[in-house]
């Protein structure tokens, strides 16, 4: 959190944080099923997301886009939905954390 209490900085980290567990995942797994890649979204890129979110949580539109974009680009990652719009990825699954960011949250 910056001296004027903006949460920016904040959400740029941990966007930069969930990047980098998206890479991680890109460059190591092979088989990228909607079952396998929803359970490495759960367990490497997610808690990132929601660390503290309670505290610094984003209320600009521009922080709630930074962090969708996360989750946009780890839809796209899955290669049976790569060709879907992105809300029809989201809608293919009925599971809570493919809501949107500002639902998502504990």
């Amino acid at each position: 959190m910056s001296t004027d209490l903006k949460v920016e900085s904040q959400c740029n980290e941990v966007c930069l944080k969930a990047n980098r567990m998206l890479g991680l995942i890109k460059r190591t797994f092979v088989v990228k099923t909607p079952e396998v890649m929803l359970n490495l979204y759960k367990t490497l890129v997610r808690p990132h997301l929601e660390y503290c979110i309670s505290a610094w949580s984003p209320h600009y539109q521009k922080d709630k886009k930074l962090l969708e974009k996360v989750k946009h680009r780890f839809t796209r990652m899955i290669t049976s939905l790569k060709s879907l719009q992105y809300e029809a990825r989201l809608g293919n699954w009925d599971c809570g954390p493919w809501k949107k960011v500002e639902i998502e949250r504990i």
